[in-house]
């Protein structure tokens, strides 16, 4: 994957003020707070603390109960979708995988909400998608059918849609699922590479604590912990919120935080 410095157009302030959500009388997540602006923030958490839940709330698939998602200075669930899918773009993990389009096709329509019905209308349309494309590195692929990638190629077929779109705000949910260790690596450099406002999910705490710069901690719906990952990831917290003993280390070729950790009780 390359770099063009197309995809990226600068970030803007992204806020999620109390946002709670409430499903079938659960609350699956409770007056979340955070502040974004052109840096990469990591969720991370166990399995069912609500990360995805609040990705829905500023992607606008889900409605907060209470509470606002802001971008820009504006109340995301009070613009048009068009004006919102101009700002904000996603990569979700339950994008469909029975599209009879050719991947370019499928980019291209990363250009609609800037107005093109059918996508990739004009030159500046073109450009683009071909940045995203090469961003992604999916153009050796761009003529097959979507239905016969392979999980981790449509992973990046969907991240260059959203990079097509040219958004101020991306978000990303579980963005490594599928892909290979080097495939991941790219696309975690990639994003990082953008300098837009990024919000992501990730299971894998070496990747957070390697590509983002801030992260934020939740654990049954409510947020724990939000800071560096120098200053997060600590053996207590590690132990209390995933219950693994662990060692932060410095990685050799990285000079970042690198995560040691086994299943037992804390020394």
């Amino acid at each position: 994957m390359s770099r063009p410095d197309a995809v990226a157009r600068g970030g803007v302030r992204l806020h999620v003020d109390g946002v709670s959500v409430e499903i079938a009388g659960r609350r699956i997540i409770e007056r979340i707070a955070l502040t974004a602006e052109a840096d990469v923030v990591g969720l991370v958490g166990p399995n069912g603390s609500g990360k995805s839940t609040l990705l829905r709330t500023v992607y606008r698939t889900l409605k907060p109960t209470t509470g606002r998602v802001q971008a820009d200075g504006r109340d995301v669930w009070a613009m048009p979708a068009r004006t919102a899918a101009r700002i904000t773009a996603a990569v979700v993990q339950d994008s469909p995988s029975d599209l009879e389009l050719t991947v370019a096709e499928c980019v291209a329509t990363g250009r609609i909400p800037h107005g093109r019905l059918l996508g990739a209308d004009d030159a500046d349309d073109r450009r683009a998608v071909e940045h995203a494309m090469t961003a992604a590195g999916v153009v050796s692929f761009a003529d097959r059918n979507v239905s016969t990638l392979s999980g981790g190629e449509r992973q990046r077929v969907q991240l260059a849609r959203a990079l097509a779109q040219e958004p101020r705000v991306l978000v990303l949910d579980e963005p490594t699922n599928h892909l290979d260790i080097r495939h991941q690596l790219e696309l975690l450099s990639l994003v990082r590479s953008l300098q837009i406002t990024t919000l992501v999910t990730l299971h894998d705490l070496n990747h957070a604590a390697a590509y983002c710069d801030r992260v934020i901690v939740l654990s049954q719906g409510s947020i724990i912990a939000v800071g560096t990952p120098e200053a997060v990831f600590t053996p207590d917290l590690l132990h209390e919120v995933f219950g693994v003993r662990a060692v932060g280390l410095t990685n050799p070729l990285t000079g970042r935080l690198q995560l040691v950790y086994t299943l037992g009780s804390q020394p």
